[in-house]
């Protein structure tokens, strides 16, 4: 008999599968303490009991832990005082034996300890890029014109900053998959929110350094579900992404008019997540159960039962109530 774990593992390599796995996550902490890991014991540990609850409550196929109070990349060179890339150009590695490593292997093994069975876990990981811009900001979800300041500045200069972070993120998508013994990471990255950038730009000095996490994710022996975020109304030219060497791809299907189907084909038929809009608007949260269900089965019938994942674009409210997320499981098991 196959595990539930073997089983998602089959649907994320594209394999026919008996059942299409399902996937939903929410942060556990408020936006506030999204960065406030290493410093406040008490957002760690809620983020611990808050993974506990969901997974009693849920009994997900397969889950995305959150990096809640780790956000902030630990590199005393960055910060909102920071005018011009150049004051960049002496940035160095923050060294493997840097605490906040171990933090987070730490954290996982903890959240691990109280799964109520064997599942597929991926822990989130945030693009060199998207570290750096709210690093500079001072915010979640914030920085673009910082970031497309620095690159019309000196493009060449940022993509090497772009590296030395990403060497330092790889260290720590290497620990824990390793060391943390779980399947891989699900990398959030972004188009830059700023028209000064070009496709061009993106591809020449940001890709990159998403690229490598990637590779160290994959040199470890794990995947990467590559999360194309489109969080408080980003848009992304999602086709940047489309030669990413990833094995999982999810985005916002309805704001970047992208299909489940569609994003299969420019995808290189890989597994795709998602096709659920994840806001409080969103028919998951507010809909009723047989609205709901039709959708899943919508989907389904759009797609096709191969290489589709049943998800959200992205985080779902933390209030939502879980019985939403049982009644998808439901109509996915019909």
């Amino acid at each position: 008999m196959v595990s539930k774990k073997e089983w998602v593992l089959k649907a994320f390599r594209g394999e026919k599968v008996d059942r299409i796995p399902v996937g939903f996550w929410h942060h556990f902490t408020e936006e506030k303490d999204f960065g406030r890991g290493p410093a406040d014991v008490q957002v760690v540990q809620q983020n611990i009991e808050g993974h506990k609850r969901f997974i009693e409550a849920v009994r997900p196929d397969f889950i995305k832990l959150m990096s809640d109070g780790f956000f902030t990349y630990p590199n005393g060179l960055i910060s909102t005082k920071v005018r011009s890339v150049k004051e960049l150009a002496g940035i160095q590695s923050i060294g493997a034996d840097h605490p906040w490593f171990q933090q987070q292997v730490d954290l996982i093994k903890h959240i691990k300890s109280t799964f109520v069975e064997d599942i597929l876990a991926i822990y989130n990981i945030f693009s060199p890029a998207t570290y750096l811009k709210w690093q500079l900001s001072g915010k979640v979800a914030d920085g673009d014109q910082i970031l497309a300041d620095f690159l019309k500045e000196d493009a060449q200069l940022l993509r090497q900053v772009l590296q030395v972070i990403a060497d330092d993120i790889a260290i720590l998508v290497k620990k824990i998959i390793q060391e943390a013994d779980i399947e891989g990471i699900y990398l959030s990255v972004q188009s830059i929110q700023d028209n000064r950038i070009s496709s061009k730009d993106y591809k020449e000095i940001i890709a990159p350094s998403d690229v490598a996490l990637i590779e160290a994710a994959a040199e470890a022996g794990g995947l990467t579900v590559l999360h194309i975020c489109g969080y408080e109304g980003a848009t992304n030219d999602v086709s940047l992404f489309k030669d990413y060497p990833v094995q999982v791809v999810n985005w916002a299907v309805v704001p970047e008019g992208i299909t489940l189907a569609e994003g299969r084909q420019l995808f290189d038929h890989k597994p795709v997540l998602g096709g659920f809009v994840n806001t409080k608007e969103g028919l998951l949260y507010k809909g009723n159960k047989e609205a709901i269900q039709a959708e899943v089965h919508r989907l389904i019938k759009e797609a096709g039962d191969e290489g589709i994942i049943i998800g959200a674009d992205c985080t779902i409210p933390s209030d939502i109530d879980p019985q939403r997320i049982l009644w998808v499981k439901e109509a996915v098991a019909e």
